[in-house]
């Protein structure tokens, strides 16, 4: 996977594409940053974990740019964000991650709020990377509210 990020930031810079070779610096560098503090090699999955915190970052900053009336700030950090997505497997539909909460609720005997973290461990470790940790917290806690 690293490789392909640094043959697409060739491409980008070869295309004169500013957001996306500044994007894939700045995750070039992130990734080499969680390499050090690991101390060894990354695999495929603690990179796609990298890009995953880096677009949750693009999308945090970009709804406090909107609150801050900051149109254009966030509008770059969107379209950051569409382009760390682009490494990121295909995201799981949500009647399929609601199907899928719904069946380990009642395979887990969920009830009530306490519940939650139960199914919502269960329901990660049946989806790995297809859908995010705020997208399946929210399933769950709309499910046994």
């Amino acid at each position: 996977m690293q490789d392909k990020i640094q043959q697409d930031l060739k491409q980008a810079m070869l295309a004169r594409d500013q957001v996306a070779t500044s994007t894939l610096r700045i995750l070039i560098s992130e990734i080499k940053n969680t390499q050090i503090a690991k101390g060894e090699e990354l695999s495929d999955t603690d990179i796609t974990a990298v890009i995953q915190k880096e677009v949750k970052k693009r999308k945090e900053a970009a709804m406090g740019f909107r609150q801050g009336n900051s149109e254009d700030a966030a509008l770059k950090e969107e379209s950051e964000a569409k382009v760390l997505e682009g490494y990121l497997p295909e995201q799981m539909s949500d009647e399929q991650l609601t199907k899928i909460v719904g069946d380990n609720i009642t395979e887990l005997g969920a009830s009530s709020i306490q519940d939650m973290g139960r199914v919502i461990g269960v329901v990660k470790s049946k989806v790995g990377d297809q859908a995010e940790g705020g997208r399946i917290s929210a399933l769950v806690k709309d499910k046994l509210v």
